[in-house]
């Protein structure tokens, strides 16, 4: 099992910056890789970035690559998102994900973030205009 826990969100005016954290624990193999997802209202879940917890390889989907930065502590079992140049289509909950590292081997190899088991509660980003 693996918890996971979110915080950092908040509200922001567009053009700011925010870094969100995600606390880990549990089984070290199921976290092998971790991601943050987002969720806008009134649209599906996406996937912004991905971090091999080992290495420390990233992937990013193409509509964050240079604003939003993803990083690892292992020492804190802790992954950040740090997200700059906000946007007013940024705001939407941010989620926490991990799984073992053949989620990171898929994702790079796919270009898509596949199906993560375990989740965070969210932490909500808002960003005005």
């Amino acid at each position: 099992q693996v918890q996971l826990v979110e915080s950092g969100g908040g509200s922001v005016q567009a053009g700011g910056s925010l870094t969100l954290s995600c606390a880990a624990s549990g089984d070290t193999y199921s976290r092998g890789c971790m991601a943050w997802f987002r969720q806008a209202p009134g649209k599906e879940r996406e996937g912004v970035a991905v971090i091999h917890m080992g290495g420390g390889s990233t992937y990013y989907s193409d509509s964050e690559k240079g604003r939003f930065t993803i990083s690892r502590d292992n020492a804190k079992n802790t992954v950040y998102l740090q997200m700059n140049s906000l946007k007013p289509e940024d705001t939407a909950m941010y989620y926490c994900a991990a799984d073992s590292v053949r989620l990171c081997v898929f994702t790079v190899s796919t270009g898509t973030f596949g199906t993560w088991n375990y989740w965070g509660q969210g932490t909500q980003v808002s960003v005005s205009s």
